[in-house]
């Protein structure tokens, strides 16, 4: 028995930030956000595009995409963000009800910019655990760029972060894309450094130095460590063996740090220079791009890495193409 992806999909909201406009709300120079930051331009919803909206518009791609209706999903799991459309509220019913996934039971769960991957692993555990599972919808919605003040110098490197939704169409013995190894690093240390205060209703870092020194140590060697294991965890499966690697949108050097880090060029990713940071959906949204383009294809490893505040580190193993039985 094995969990394979059925189709996926995403929404991108039509406005976008330019890095000149970013650059008048920051104080940042065009040419650093461009450039160092890596964000040409950042999409930005409207109020039409709740977060729970956007991963409703995302799932039915999903579902056209896998050939799967509404009424046949038996779990919606919402890996969205927090910041929904109400307080103490389930988007992911939201959502089953808004696709007519009548029988689908739902709960939300969220590890922040590492939930799609977690979310993947909770799935992928439940059907095999579950007889009645058999279809499960992972839906995301993100629209933290709510929260971040453009002007605050201490929050800056949070300027990429912008506005889309992704969702994944899983199913028991899909015969393709088989879902392998997934591995997860926390460290709770982290989890005061940069919070949503209750008064602004803006992300702050009370201790900008010492946070950024925990990260400037920490963020490199725990992605490594997660990509690994989960590798490792796909069949003894190694660096050499990374076909594709579908990562989060960060700084263009510590983007150029990992693909040189994992032996990888520019063509076995994709920089999200044209999004920015969209959360959880960027390894969604990499794929998507990647199929499009070409650079992913049958028969390859695909790594799904990000990470999120609080601190959480994520990867998953996706085997591109047909599954091949033994």
């Amino acid at each position: 028995m094995h969990i394979g992806i059925l189709g996926l999909g995403t929404y991108i909201p039509s406005r976008y930030m330019s890095a000149a406009e970013l650059s008048a709300a920051s104080g940042v120079p065009e040419d650093v956000i461009a450039l160092k930051f890596g964000v040409k331009r950042k999409p930005v919803a409207g109020p039409e595009d709740s977060t729970a909206i956007m991963g409703v518009k995302a799932s039915r791609v999903a579902l056209d995409r896998a050939g799967v209706n509404a009424a046949d999903i038996d779990l919606v799991l919402w890996c969205g963000a927090q910041h929904k459309d109400y307080e103490c509220w389930l988007a992911g019913l939201f959502v089953a009800n808004e696709l007519g996934a009548s029988r689908a039971w739902s709960f939300d769960m969220e590890a922040m910019c590492g939930s799609m991957m977690a979310a993947l692993d909770v799935a992928k555990s439940l059907m095999l655990a579950r007889e009645d599972l058999k279809t499960v919808l992972l839906v995301s919605g993100y629209r933290n760029n709510d929260l971040i003040d453009l002007a605050e110098p201490s929050t800056r490197f949070m300027l990429d972060i912008g506005s889309g939704g992704s969702a994944i169409v899983l199913g028991k013995d899909a015969g393709r894309n088989e879902l392998l190894g997934s591995a997860f690093k926390g460290d709770g240390s982290l989890s005061l450094d940069c919070v949503v205060d209750r008064g602004t209703g803006k992300f702050v870092v009370p201790d900008e130095p010492t946070f950024k020194a925990k990260l400037n140590e920490k963020t490199l060697p725990n992605f490594y460590a997660v990509i690994d294991r989960s590798l490792e965890l796909s069949g003894g499966l190694g660096r050499r063996d990374i076909g594709y690697l579908a990562v989060l949108h960060f700084k263009k050097s510590a983007h150029d740090a990992i693909l040189a880090e994992l032996g990888l060029d520019a063509s076995r990713t994709t920089y999200l220079d044209e999004y920015g940071h969209v959360g959880q959906n960027d390894q969604v949204l990499s794929m998507e791009l990647a199929l499009e383009s070409g650079r992913l294809r049958d028969g390859d490893n695909v790594v799904m890495v990000g990470a999120g505040l609080g601190f959480v580190w994520a990867a998953s193993v996706v085997r591109w193409g047909r599954v091949t039985l033994a």
